[in-house]
């Protein structure tokens, strides 16, 4: 494009020749859209293999649990539909396997609140400023470990462990049997509680919690990390303010930390749930697993299987639920 421009007293014009504005150049992708492809290439063996290798597993599973398998003459089987009838008979039929998802039951509703609270009050011990933290991090980290891999095959083989964990009982000479794993009774709890309005079911429940404290703080590893990192997330000036305004370390706690980490509480309840129901020392699964080992007792297992994983979803979206009314989520304007 040409204009023309007066060049001033001596009335001649000059042309100056204007390039046209060409097409702009596409921008580069933004550093989020980076993230983000290279997030699905981290995660994209993850999904080869979830599609390929799960999936028809979990398909062959629920096809499994709806019929019954017949063994043919030359080799092979057939599978009949049966419909609902694998389930009816884990349900009425097999009634141990209806004992056993009780049991299991009552005891991940003493466990799960045990394990996080524990892990709690371990992560806000180990934040404070102490000689030494980073070994007691450590210590508390190792049974996560131990209880991995060949060392859990190991721990399991320990036939001390066993004869201490299936002892009918030890007479003390007080004419009461105690287990030898008991470290204390009923009856040491109500004298403790005895001028204190405290009825017998927590009385029972902080019994269990006391002979279970082995069990409790090797499953409390992962948990206390998590809460220790959300407890390092807070900015120190909350608490500066709040020691200004002259308020106590009771209140402190109930006003600051414990909102500011009611999501590490969401996450370690939901991972305290998931890691109770599927670990190798449940009860329900150690059993899904000897029906499976008897003979015709796939399609059987299967059924149980399904029945168990819907108890699970349900379990862990009602915990979420709750949960997440009380969750308070800090804003980052």
């Amino acid at each position: 494009m040409n204009l023309n421009i007066d060049a001033g007293k001596g009335g001649k014009k000059q042309k100056i020749q204007l390039d046209a504005p060409g097409k702009k150049k596409k921008h580069n992708a933004s550093l989020e859209s980076k993230k983000a492809r290279a997030g699905w290439i981290f995660v994209l063996p993850f999904v080869i293999g979830f599609v390929l290798i799960y999936i028809p597993i979990i398909y062959d599973s629920i096809k499994y649990s709806f019929n019954e398998i017949k063994i043919l003459v030359g080799g092979g089987y057939k599978l009949e539909p049966v419909g609902f009838k694998n389930y009816s008979d884990a349900l009425f039929v097999d009634t141990s396997y209806v004992t056993t998802l009780i049991s299991g039951l009552k005891q991940l509703v003493l466990d799960i609140p045990s394990i996080v609270i524990f892990s709690l009050f371990v992560a806000i011990i180990l934040n404070q400023k102490i000689a030494g933290r980073a070994a007691f991090r450590a210590i508390f980290f190792i049974p996560v470990i131990l209880t991995t891999g060949l060392i859990a095959n190991i721990d399991a083989a320990n036939n001390l462990q066993s004869y201490m964990e299936n002892t009918q009982g030890i007479d003390d000479g007080s004419g009461q049997t105690s287990t030898a794993t008991q470290i204390v009774s009923v009856l040491d709890v109500e004298r403790l509680f005895d001028n204190m309005m405290v009825g017998t079911e927590i009385v029972e429940y902080v019994v269990q919690m006391v002979n279970n404290i082995f069990n409790i703080v090797n499953r409390c590893g992962v948990q206390m990390l998590v809460f220790l990192s959300g407890l390092q997330s807070i900015s120190p000036a909350i608490y500066e303010s709040c020691s200004i305004d002259g308020a106590s370390g009771w209140e402190t706690f109930w006003k600051i930390t414990l909102p500011m980490v009611s999501p590490m509480i969401l996450v370690n309840t939901i991972y305290t749930i998931i890691d109770a129901f599927t670990s190798n020392d449940n009860q329900v699964m150690s059993y899904i697993a000897r029906v499976y080992e008897q003979a015709d007792g796939n399609v059987l297992s299967s059924a149980m299987s399904w029945m168990y994983f819907l108890i699970v979803i349900l379990i862990i979206a009602a915990v979420a639920g709750i949960l997440s009314a009380f969750v308070f989520y800090q804003r980052r304007d």
